[in-house]
């Protein structure tokens, strides 16, 4: 045990305290460890390269909450974004959720079935992955992604500069909201630019940090993507200019890991404000999202189509909480 309490020694505290902060994530390593047999999910301080396992990066896991958690707290400390939390476990209270729940960590996730390069953002999981030693390991983040009727590029770019303590103009959508804001804001805690901004290929479109933390994981952008303040330090330090990024749309993706098939179900980007205000997507016993899916799953299957579990892949489907379920018998 004490070589575990030593390895959480790193982990960031959040703003409850270090010894608090050590404590829960003490706790929260043992019943996972304990009770699922499975390794600590990566902490915010300690966050690294992912090994990659067939197609599929990080563990999934639980955790304990205990009194005055909030989804937020827990999201930030376990490098998720407040939506994909809040989509795994949809019957759990935002504000108040009960002492002794078990909370479901989406923390492993298959990989977007794109060109492994460089940075890929897939909007309807709001996450980053940044595949800088594949195939071996990836790094991999939460996002805060545009809100609706901002629009958001897909396709592949470039990052063509990288600014610390960025300035920032405020951009038509935002001065028609708040006509009083100054041309330029400079750095600072009123810069929602944050420390660290990487500018892409198209035009008024960046990568940036943020001075609002609880804005990731959810649609709250003007249009641009924004990155937990300790995530996009380390990404910042991590990328080369002329680094590859790609943004695709993908809710659905397919897996395989030590012989066994996963399906992993996203709500569509036209769906997470509704599981950010519900818990759930809006029409769960739609089965139109399973036969959609029916083709691109048994390609994937091959030879192996005969041992599908429809009814574990149509259940995935219609839940769409985010986590890898094994759809092969």
């Amino acid at each position: 045990m004490r070589g575990r309490w030593d390895k959480l020694k790193t982990v960031l505290p959040d703003a409850r305290g270090v010894a608090d902060w050590r404590r829960r994530a003490y706790r929260a390593a043992l019943a996972i460890a304990l009770s699922l047999g499975c390794a600590t999910p990566q902490n915010r301080g300690s966050a690294a390269d992912l090994a990659v396992r067939g197609e599929i990066i990080g563990l999934a896991g639980e955790y304990i909450i205990e009194e005055q958690d909030t989804l937020l707290d827990i999201a930030r400390r376990f490098g998720l974004g407040f939506v994909e939390l809040r989509a795994a476990n949809p019957t759990t209270d935002v504000w108040l959720p009960a002492a002794g729940t078990r909370l479901a960590l989406p923390t492993a996730h298959i990989l977007p079935d794109v060109e492994r390069v460089g940075i890929v953002i897939n909007l309807p999981e709001q996450r980053l992955y940044f595949f800088r030693h594949a195939p071996s390991t990836v790094l991999t983040f939460p996002l805060g992604t545009p809100k609706a009727g901002c629009p958001i590029p897909r396709g592949t770019t470039t990052v063509t500069r990288k600014r610390t303590q960025p300035t920032w103009t405020p951009p038509p959508s935002v001065r028609a909201e708040r006509p009083d804001l100054p041309d330029h804001v400079p750095a600072g805690p009123s810069n929602p630019l944050g420390e660290y901004a990487l500018d892409l290929g198209w035009r008024g479109f960046l990568i940036h940090g943020t001075n609002k933390p609880d804005g990731i994981g959810r649609r709250v952008t003007h249009g641009c993507i924004r990155l937990y303040p300790e995530d996009i330090e380390r990404l910042f330090a991590a990328i080369p200019l002329g680094t590859q990024v790609t943004i695709i749309d993908q809710p659905t993706k397919l897996g395989w890991s030590d012989g066994i098939l996963y399906l992993q179900a996203h709500p569509t980007v036209d769906e997470l404000d509704t599981v950010e205000s519900q818990g759930i997507v809006s029409r769960p016993d739609d089965d139109t999202a399973c036969r959609n899916a029916k083709p691109m799953i048994r390609a994937k299957a091959g030879a192996l189509e005969d041992r599908l579990d429809w009814d574990a892949a149509c259940r995935a489907l219609r839940e769409r909480r985010g986590i890898p379920v094994r759809i092969l018998r």
